[in-house]
């Protein structure tokens, strides 16, 4: 077990387990390290990038000691996958196509048109966005950015949009492309429920773990998420079919949309001229989230695998190289069509194999624990569950098809965990009784038995400072076995928080330009979110906003729902208050960044009816806590 405070070693069961991988996998197979290095020009001269604050966002050296040999305290496996992620620089790809990898979770992909560059999803921050095109002009010269295009809607393409370019170019006429629906899935996912998704992606991502040999060593996907300046330039060009094609700046484009696959709105690029397709992040070198552990929305696999059919039959006879926005590339036509065909029938089995099983009456925890991959697939790295995992997106097929009840009346109506808890230690007991015989199975190895019955212990009694540190070596057992760098990430944080308190969330879900990006629609209903129901359960408030220019809109909080509504709606009373304004002001004043008050002040809104309607109205929300605790009550 760990000493007090901090990590500890592996446990020899651990170490046995490495070893195993060890001789399962194909270790002496370098094709890919091969790839990784391809095309190298270059890095950056200053391994740290910056804010203007002078604060560290992201820092290239982070990851260094994962040239040394794998430690028992890391999967063998995943450190392998971390090595070739951490690999950092500007690669050439193909002729006038460009990738700087190791600057953020994502990659950054840079065209060549006739006079400037198109930039395609450009990472995070705006800060490491910057990085990455200037490492790209000092090489390359500093050409213009004459293009945008997010592949998909989530913030690792299009985050650092204002690194390349900013809203004025945009006005100005440089297109900024993007898959039908891109804005709206972008805005929503960030915000509706970013602040449950932002916490949990701090544990999914390990940013409060120290890089290292016992802490992160990446996430698979890429090795953590940057911290700097996210922000958002709404598109201007929406691609709304397969087959459509676009030039841009003498960059001819043919386009596959793939909605339903590892984003709601995603698409693939192919780029005749060069043989070159870029395949998003609908095939990359890992098994990929069918439901990612920060949550979203669940992903379809039978749909994921269509898609990939169809890019082979579009694309494949045309594609010397494929390339995504995360990972490295895959060159030879023989090649491409290999691993495209080797990705689509690993979401495909997965989908099949689990509704077999599921119609044969198995639980997505039986599927989980029986299914096993075909061994031609086990045996190609970037099949392995890196990212995601065979466990866990098992589960997602199953809640994608029957949700989270598994059939079994016992399992409908459980106790919540901490009364749950308190039932469970006392039935076995006692807390000193638990712990005993924790201590047996965590010497036999049975880590994840320590963790599922001392997790009862903690929620029990959240202040037994043994069952922590015990649950806390635990996790961290579970956590150094994990070939996927998410769990792994998971565990260490949770073993982390249990030692040293919270640790809180590095990253904000909403930043103001994706509030900014909201409709007027979806600022409502992101306002109905926070209303405290309980406590608005007797209120019985009406507003209507008159917007200059647009159809007047009501507000009626009552029976603790707030309801916006436009137009002519039977049933709906006089308003206590009418407010009238322009639509900015009135987006300002929902946002939180003018207050009522002072605009009526300087003539800008007008007051009629109750005056403090609206501000009785906002004392019926609440404020999310980014904070909240996850392995402990």
């Amino acid at each position: 077990m760990a000493e007090t405070g901090g990590p500890g070693a592996a446990e020899p069961s651990i170490a046995a387990g490495h070893a195993e991988v060890h001789e399962r996998c194909p270790f002496d197979d370098t094709r890919d390290f091969e790839d990784a290095e391809r095309g190298f020009l270059g890095t950056a001269e200053e391994p740290v990038v910056r804010g203007g604050d002078g604060a560290a966002v992201w820092d290239l050296a982070a990851y260094a000691f994962l040239d040394q040999d794998c430690p028992d305290t890391a999967s063998p496996s995943l450190w392998r996958q971390s090595r070739l992620v951490a690999r950092h620089g500007l690669f050439e790809v193909a002729g006038g196509v460009y990738q700087v990898r190791g600057f953020d979770l994502s990659n950054m992909t840079i065209v060549e048109g006739d006079r400037g560059v198109l930039v395609i999803d450009p990472l995070i921050s705006a800060e490491t966005a910057a990085a990455a095109l200037a490492l790209y002009r000092r090489h390359r010269g500093d050409r213009p950015v004459s293009g945008v295009l997010y592949t998909h809607s989530h913030v690792d393409h299009f985050g650092g949009v204002k690194g390349v370019i900013g809203q004025e170019d945009a006005d100005g006429g440089v297109p900024v492309i993007a898959p039908d629906g891109f804005l709206a899935h972008a805005v929503s996912e960030n915000v509706y429920a970013g602040t449950a998704m932002g916490r949990r992606a701090a544990y999914m991502y390990g940013a409060a773990l120290p890089a290292g040999a016992r802490g992160r060593i990446g996430a698979g996907l890429g090795q953590t998420t940057s911290t700097g300046t996210t922000g958002l330039i709404p598109p201007t060009l929406d691609v709304t079919r397969t087959g459509q094609s676009e030039t841009v700046d003498g960059i001819r484009m043919v386009f596959q949309l793939t909605p339903g696959t590892e984003a709601p709105a995603e698409l693939n690029i192919h780029f005749p001229d060069r043989a070159a397709l870029c395949m998003a992040e609908n095939a990359t070198h890992t098994l990929h989230n069918l439901l990612t552990l920060r949550g979203a929305q669940v992903r379809d696999p039978h749909v994921w695998a269509h898609h990939l059919t169809e890019a082979i039959q579009l694309f494949g006879d045309a594609t010397d190289v494929v390339f995504a926005s995360h990972h490295w590339p895959t060159w030879g036509r023989e090649r491409v069509l290999a691993f495209l065909a080797e990705q689509r029938d690993l979401y495909a089995y997965l989908h099949d194999q689990t509704l077999r099983m599921l119609n044969e009456g198995m639980t997505s925890l039986e599927i989980a624990e029986a299914l096993l991959m075909p061994p031609a697939l086990e045996r190609a790295w970037h099949t392995h569950g890196y990212y995601g995992s065979v466990n866990h997106d098992v589960k997602a097929v199953y809640q994608h098809y029957l949700g989270w009840f598994d059939g079994n009346p016992a399992h409908l109506w459980e106790h919540p965990p901490a009364e749950a808890a308190a039932r469970y230690v006392e039935f076995m007991g006692g807390a000193d009784a638990v712990l005993r015989r924790a201590r047996d199975s965590y010497a036999a190895g049975d880590f994840r038995w320590v963790a599922q019955v001392v997790n009862h212990v903690v929620f029990a009694d959240p202040g037994n400072a043994e069952a922590r540190t015990l649950q806390a070596d635990a996790l961290e057992q579970l956590g150094y076995g994990s070939e996927n760098g998410t769990w792994r990430n998971f565990y260490l944080t949770g073993a982390l928080e249990l030692r040293d308190g919270p640790v809180g969330t590095p990253t904000v879900a909403a930043s103001p330009d994706i509030m900014r990006a909201l409709t007027l629609d979806q600022l409502l209903d992101a306002l109905a979110i926070r209303v405290d129901g309980p406590r608005s359960w007797d209120a019985d408030l009406a507003i209507r906003f008159r917007v200059r220019d647009a159809e007047p809109i009501d507000l009626r909080l009552r029976n603790g729902v707030l309801i916006h509504t436009t137009g002519t709606t039977p049933g709906t009373r006089a308003p206590d208050t009418e407010i009238a304004l322009a639509e900015a002001d009135l987006r300002a004043v929902l946002l939180g960044d003018a207050d009522l008050a002072d605009l009526a002040a300087q003539g800008r809104a007008e007051i009629s009816g109750a005056p403090d309607t609206f501000a009785t109205l906002l004392g019926h929300l609440t404020t999310p806590d980014p904070d909240f605790t996850i392995v402990t009550p």
